[in-house]
């Protein structure tokens, strides 16, 4: 029998209605670079969904390009990114921000986040040193919803984070790759009860755009084939940011295939949609883990799970589950990551529960 696959969230193609559209316009012939009719749609629907109608909105091929991109326009040559030392741009994206010349500036996480006392601390620290001028300057505030580790910022939160950013000049920057599963995952706990996800006070699209300079809502692993949308909420705040995108190679020729997914997803509610299936799946493995003793590493309320297990348990859990590696701990034990997508059946996660039980 085929292992069971959970170990990210991009390892599927798309969700059916995005495969149908494009084989739907597979003959039209459309303006290329994202100035064709569906990615103009896409951009209005998104700036409704975000309340934010002005709204500058890109479309970018990638999440690791659109860090890159994003952060080496928005900061000055002199400038790095306050980050989770635990975050994306620190740890896995093999130094394409130092790469576009700019440092990341890590601050120690929390469940995967940093807190406003922690950039002001940091700033505190770096205006105190007489030779700060001889320093990287932050310039930038780097966050990711979900985190890392699948953890979600509350808006208040988010707020403390504006304001803190206010105070020293600094941009609040949001890498959404998995911002469906965010979003979703306070949908989700409303219907059904739990408190995983403070849905009281959760951060939904308006409350993104209204609080960020800029952020991205993740289409690559949220039921797309590829690509991202970079959103300016305020409107253009980095002057000719489309020549910049191509000097990247962030931009892609055929830009109706990104445009017309996103215009799929955003239509009738689908980004939500089809995000809470992770979630429902995620849930399930949590409450199996949970029934038979396992430990959790963080308490992830979205759709990535972190048991703390035995390195003998990992090692005869490889040979029927294909998961993640997030770290190791003492005493032979490490941190294995599950995965769950718009597209993971139940089926799978049946399976996997077999399959936990029966190694117990």
């Amino acid at each position: 029998m085929e292992k069971i696959k959970l170990v990210s969230d991009y390892m599927e193609g798309c969700c059916p209605e995005i495969l149908k559209r494009l084989s739907d316009i597979n003959f039209e012939k459309n303006t290329g670079y994202g100035l064709d009719k569906y990615s103009e749609s896409a951009r209005e629907k998104i700036r409704a969904a975000c309340e934010a109608p002005d709204a500058a909105i890109y479309f970018l091929v990638g999440g690791t390009q659109t860090n890159e991109t994003v952060i080496s326009t928005v900061l000055r040559s002199y400038e790095g990114a306050l980050a989770a030392d635990t975050g994306h741009v620190n740890t896995h994206e093999a130094g394409a921000i130092e790469h576009g010349g700019h440092k990341v500036l890590t601050l120690p996480a929390v469940n995967g986040k940093i807190s406003a006392a922690a950039v002001e601390d940091y700033m505190k620290v770096f205006f105190a040193d007489a030779n700060h001028e001889h320093e990287v300057a932050p310039g930038m505030i780097y966050i990711s919803q979900p985190t890392e580790y699948g953890t979600l910022y509350t808006l208040t939160e988010l707020m403390e984070l504006r304001a803190i950013a206010d105070r020293y000049d600094l941009k609040l920057y949001v890498d959404g790759a998995r911002l469906g599963y965010g979003l979703a995952a306070a949908a989700f706990d409303r219907e059904n009860g739990s408190p995983l996800s403070a849905p009281d006070d959760a951060v939904d699209l308006p409350a993104l755009a209204r609080l960020s300079d800029v952020f991205y809502i993740g289409g690559t692993k949220v039921g797309a084939l590829f690509g991202e949308a970079v959103v300016f909420p305020h409107g253009d705040i980095v002057p000719h940011f489309y020549t910049i995108t191509k000097q990247h190679g962030a931009m892609l020729a055929k830009g109706w295939l990104t445009g017309i997914q996103f215009d799929t997803l955003f239509t009738d509610g689908l980004y939500i949609t089809i995000s809470t299936n992770a979630i429902a799946r995620a849930r399930e493995i949590r409450y199996t883990l949970l029934k038979y003793g396992y430990e959790l590493y963080i308490d992830s309320p979205t759709n990535q799970i972190f048991p703390v297990v035995t390195d003998e348990f990992a090692a005869k859990l490889s040979e029927s589950v294909d998961y993640g590696f997030m770290n190791s701990l003492p005493g032979g034990r490490k941190v294995i990551r599950f995965c769950t997508s718009w597209a993971t059946p139940k089926e799978d996660v049946e399976r996997l529960g077999e399959v936990i039980r029966a190694l117990d």
